[in-house]
């Protein structure tokens, strides 16, 4: 008896150390799953690296990126946005590959404002090199009071940005009608804050008032559950991940309803319906995005 629990024990810590190899998940500290990409002097550590500050002035903005990249899982961040007046400003959270023409990349980024104006958050997918699909909507609260969740989920069915667990977008895999979709490339992790009042407030309109300067935006609560590359080739197509079971295939019904109410009286700008850009209807809006 003793031995048979002996051989249980064994077998249950063997199989704890395989799920460590394949899949990553939750780093307790910023340096943990983190790198600092430029402008060091801009970024600066606290609570013992369990949260950090990033810095935007004249001379320079800042980003830091994930040490690994991740094939599938789930990503998220509490951030907290630059205060008062931002306009021009960009801090940005996104997933991107390593590629150049052909790459993947799934993007927040968040557009700073005038004082007293809401925070806009534009969101886009590109699919083997094949961007354009902006999508925007103002937030319901102010970002830059207190720390929020902003997480990205990505498996084989559907990719979906939430914002404190509301979904505010849903881009689908529709490859059996001949469209692309990120899975066959690892993205890594990013951040950035930097200066973009050329088109990121009112389409250029407001510029950054750098007497308002330095810009400030704070990042805390890491985590990344997903499959880390390099690493087992066989944790991405498992379908024993917790990501890729039934339950999240599609949005649960409150989840449907969050994102039905976002898109209905949140949201400012998308793609699909932009005509003046897209003469043709794109196929994937067409195919329910």
């Amino acid at each position: 008896m003793a031995r048979s629990r002996m051989s249980r024990l064994i077998l249950c810590i063997l199989g704890l150390a395989l799920s460590c190899l394949s899949v990553n998940g939750r780093p307790a500290t910023f340096s943990q799953d983190f790198r600092i990409a430029w402008a060091d002097s801009h970024i600066r550590q606290l609570d013992g690296g369990r949260a950090i500050q990033l810095t935007l002035d004249q001379s320079s903005g800042c980003g830091f990126a994930s040490k690994y990249q991740y094939l599938f899982g789930r990503v998220s961040m509490k951030i907290k946005l630059v205060p008062g007046d931002s306009a021009g400003t960009v801090t940005a959270f996104y997933m991107i590959s390593d590629t150049a023409n052909v790459r993947d990349e799934l993007d927040f980024e968040f557009l700073g404002n005038r004082s007293g104006q809401p925070y806009t958050v534009q969101t886009n997918v590109y699919s083997h090199g094949k961007g354009d699909r902006e999508q925007r909507i103002n937030l319901w609260f102010d970002p830059s009071q207190d720390f929020h969740t902003y997480s990205i989920f990505w498996n084989h069915w559907h990719i979906v940005f939430s914002v404190d667990e509301v979904p505010i977008r849903v881009f689908k895999n529709n490859e059996r009608r001949g469209l692309p979709y990120p899975k066959f490339q690892p993205m890594g992790v990013y951040s950035t804050l930097w200066e973009a009042d050329d088109w990121a407030t009112r389409g250029g309109l407001e510029k950054i008032n750098w007497s308002k300067a330095p810009f400030y935006a704070y990042y805390k609560d890491f985590d990344i559950e997903g499959c880390q590359v390099p690493g087992p080739a066989s944790c991405a197509s498992s379908p024993n991940n917790w990501w890729e079971g039934a339950a999240y295939r599609q949005l649960t019904p409150e989840a449907a309803r969050r994102y039905r109410w976002v898109r209905t009286n949140h949201m400012i700008y998308d793609y699909c319906t932009d005509r003046s850009r897209f003469s043709v209807v794109p196929p994937e809006c067409l195919a329910g995005i």
